[in-house]
């Protein structure tokens, strides 16, 4: 007998085009009721088969088209929203377009005829259904839906809101009259803002002046995207509605102010850290997120080569000694000294950190916050450390001699010492510190490790496709054209999983300079950090571009992120 995918179970189309084999079906079909689940989804579910293969399958047994990529990239919200949010995701399904007399809606069971019946009562219009993957259609769901709730919060927002009337001189002729609600839309556009950057895992808020309106973005996954732009009436109430919040002077717009925040929200419980200055068309914020839940890195998931985890490894278990991070700010410093910390944590150890803040919360390590303002600053908080019989000893950040001269004072005696500094690579890290005002030999001495860091943006796993460089990219890159012909790039053409953007998270990449005899006799007779790149690279040391680069030959990354964040030797 033929076999006609039209006519068979959608086991048995899956067995015959060589997604599962028969024992898998079985198994499926004991553990689909467990799950709760139908066949395709249990068998997504115990690993056996991908979203695609089963999509692939139920196109040829029921016939349905499946909606391509480039159908989810720029929908008509007004289309989108016809179908109520909270419908839309019980039932999974999406409005995508009007096309002719009807509308094309996305289903991941388009031989529901329930759903579509009401669809058609709901949308008042005949119904073209197409396929489309769970975790596809979840995406898409999650990112129109929260542009829908955005646009509609923020008009909510400024259709309470009293404009201020301005002369032609730019000076204000009327001012709404303050009653109790006056503030209520500047409330509720904070709290829209916040919250959603909040669900973008984002790590900074900018809230600026321009010259028509009020510019908010989000910093996610290293890179600024606009959000939304409010309009600039309701900037001056913002601004004062945080100043409030962060405890800061109203009144005073000419210099800039720092405070914080803290705040808990129904997904977790967030310090915000306020910086407020002033500028050419008014004042502006930014607001630094820190998640105040558990630390969940381990050194594993960093991003380190195994060359270098094994290094790191190593010396972070020596008895005593500096290990220093370097790299300019929101390049993932403190995340890999905490995560250094966690693997090293155990019973016998005596931890204490000194911040300034404290970014991330680690069970069991006693951890101090500085506050200048009170006169708890990094050598205060250190000389009393010194009394606290530590083993380990975490120093937020090196920032002068006295800092400097303390951390190396615990490492002489015996301590092991983790601190960060702002430098450009390595070698500059450890002249840095010889600029600070330490003595050469106190540095060659002290010195176990210097690593520095940065971070780079991971391309989207759902969007990934080849990429021919440009001559230009590739000199740029430092790769000759022969080396550039054996190298398989790649890049993320942008999709809903990513928020078109072809990036998805970040991953660090090292440089590992060891102190050896060679580098420690170098820094005892100060030599410059030319000398000591040299010298370090002789050992074997892998410079940020190397990591950059190697990354982006696995297709982790692109190459105009090499480009973007290291420098060619």
């Amino acid at each position: 007998m033929s076999y006609n995918p039209q006519f068979a179970r959608l086991g048995e189309v899956l067995v015959h085009e060589g997604f599962v084999n028969d024992d898998q079906i079985k198994e499926a079909l004991i553990k689909q009721s467990n799950f709760g689940l139908k066949i395709g989804e249990t068998l997504i579910k115990l690993g056996y088969l991908t979203e695609k293969q089963l999509l692939e399958a139920l196109n040829m047994q029921l016939g349905y088209d499946i909606v391509k990529d480039n159908e989810l990239m720029d929908l008509d919200l007004e289309i989108v929203s016809q179908i109520p949010e909270p419908y839309a995701t019980e039932n999974k399904v999406i409005a995508l377009r009007e096309e002719g007399d009807g509308v094309v809606v996305a289903l991941t069971d388009p031989e529901n005829l329930t759903v579509v019946d009401s669809l058609k009562k709901i949308l008042g219009k005949a119904i073209k259904p197409k396929l489309i993957g769970e975790s596809v259609l979840h995406d898409t769901i999650e990112k129109y839906y929260k542009s829908i709730r955005t646009t509609s919060q923020v008009e909510d927002a400024v259709g309470g809101f009293d404009f201020v009337a301005m002369d032609d001189d730019e000076n204000e002729i009327t001012i709404a009259s303050a009653s109790s609600d006056a503030d209520a839309p500047i409330v509720k556009l904070l709290n829209l803002i916040i919250n959603e950057a909040i669900k973008a895992g984002s790590t900074d808020i900018h809230i600026e002046p321009l010259t028509k309106n009020t510019r908010v973005r989000y910093r996610v996954d290293g890179a600024l995207r606009e959000v939304m732009t409010p309009p600039i009436g309701m900037h001056p109430g913002v601004i004062s509605l945080v100043k409030v919040m962060s405890k800061l002077n109203i009144a005073e717009r000419r210099l800039p102010q720092d405070g914080h925040i803290a705040l808990k929200t129904a997904l977790k419980s967030v310090d915000v850290r306020v910086s407020i200055t002033p500028t050419v068309l008014g004042e502006k914020v930014v607001m630094r997120l820190l998640d105040k839940g558990e630390f969940g890195f381990k050194l594993t998931t960093l991003g380190f080569e195994q060359e270098d985890m094994d290094i790191f490894a190593r010396i972070i278990r020596r008895p005593y000694g500096i290990i220093i991070v370097s790299g300019p700010t929101g390049s993932g410093k403190s995340t890999s000294l905490h995560a250094a910390l966690k693997e090293i944590q155990d019973i016998e150890s005596n931890i204490i950190t000194v911040e300034d803040p404290v970014e991330y919360r680690l069970e069991g390590v006693t951890q101090i916050e500085t506050k200048e303002q009170i006169g708890l600053t990094f050598g205060t908080a250190l000389r009393s450390v010194l009394r606290q019989d530590p083993d380990i000893v975490l120093i937020g950040e090196i920032r002068d001699e006295e800092t400097a001269d303390i951390a190396i004072k615990f490492s002489l005696t015996g301590h092991l010492v983790f601190s960060t500094l702002h430098a450009n690579d390595a070698p500059s890290t450890i002249t840095r510190m010889i600029d600070i005002g330490i003595k050469p030999y106190l540095v060659g001495s002290s010195l176990s490790l210097v690593m520095a860091q940065r971070l780079v943006r991971k391309i989207c796993p759902y969007c990934i496709q080849d990429y021919k460089p440009s001559d230009q990219e590739i000199s740029d890159c430092g790769l000759t054209p022969e080396e550039a012909a054996q190298t398989q790039f790649k890049i993320g053409r942008g999709c809903v999983h990513c928020d078109n953007t072809g990036f998805s998270g970040r991953t660090g990449i090292f440089e590992l300079l060891i102190v050896n005899p060679e580098i420690r006799r170098l820094i005892y007779e100060g030599g410059n950090q030319d000398l000591i790149r040299d010298a370090a690279l002789r050992a074997g040391m892998r410079t940020l571009h190397d990591a950059a680069m190697a990354k982006m030959k696995r297709g982790i990354t692109t190459i105009r992120e090499v480009i973007k964040m290291t420098i060619v030797e």
